[in-house]
């Protein structure tokens, strides 16, 4: 790919006060930035002021959830059109988080799926391995069965500019990220797997690590052949922290 790409997932963070502020900061600390694509994906309330915050700059708006219906009496969701109209690019979907706390299942997430590409959005997929499979070796096998599900109902096609976010569910939000050599060879699985179904498909997928992502680890991450960016969490909260994500993400790609 030619740009590394960077997704800061606030989660249940944020306030017009961290709008305002981070979001002037980092504009200002990465002026001329090169070779690195950068995302914001706040909780649904702020989108509009992330928005207005990053108007005509090289941030772009990301969103965190997406219901799986396009309209109706469904109070309290938000549909793929509405994200589309008020300047939504990506989506993220399929998180452990939601997976976990809130029940959705490979089918659930797969019906987004269908909605933001419907909608010309770009879907950022997570998928990854518990623990117990983790400890079990079925890493690669929890990884092709979320995968599947979606290639079964949709077509290998629909993997075209689509974002895969590869995190492990043991790793996220516990401090242990996993090592670079290992993300690589699941990166490089997940990449031959979807080639396997479409040849044409593979090189436009853009394939992330996500999962205790911080400004230690971030350069051995990127420094992996198939590790085309990094959806961070917590430590996308920290300025500092973020800018120097950032930065080495598009260092790593000019070297690239």
């Amino acid at each position: 790919m030619a740009h590394a790409l960077v997704i800061g997932n606030w989660k249940l963070n944020g306030s017009l006060h961290l709008v305002s502020t981070m979001l002037f900061d980092l504009q200002y600390a990465l002026r001329g930035i090169q070779n690195c694509k950068v995302v914001i994906a706040p909780p649904v309330i702020y989108l509009g002021n992330v928005k207005q915050a990053i108007c005509d700059s090289f941030i772009e708006l990301g969103a965190q959830n997406v219901d799986i219906h396009a309209s109706g009496a469904f109070t309290g969701e938000i549909s793929s059109a509405m994200l589309k109209d008020i300047g939504v690019k990506y989506v993220i979907i399929g998180h452990s988080e939601r997976r976990i706390l809130h029940s959705e299942t490979d089918q659930v997430i797969a019906r987004k799926f269908y909605m933001l590409k419907k909608e010309g959005l770009i879907p950022v997929l997570c998928i990854g391995e518990t623990e117990a499979e983790y400890q079990e070796g079925k890493t690669k096998e929890a990884c092709a069965r979320q995968i599947d599900v979606i290639m079964h109902v949709q077509g290998s096609e629909v993997f075209n500019d689509v974002v895969v976010a590869y995190e492990p569910i043991w790793a996220i939000g516990t401090g242990k990220s996993a090592h670079p050599e290992q993300v690589q060879e699941v990166h490089s699985f997940i990449r031959t797997y979807i080639t396997q179904k479409n040849a044409n498909k593979a090189s436009l997928v853009t394939i992330q690590y996500g999962g205790s992502v911080t400004s230690k680890n971030a350069e051995a991450l990127l420094a992996q052949p198939d590790i085309d960016g990094l959806l961070v969490g917590s430590a996308c909260l920290n300025i500092e922290s973020f800018i120097e994500i950032i930065r080495l993400a598009a260092k790593q790609k000019q070297v690239a």
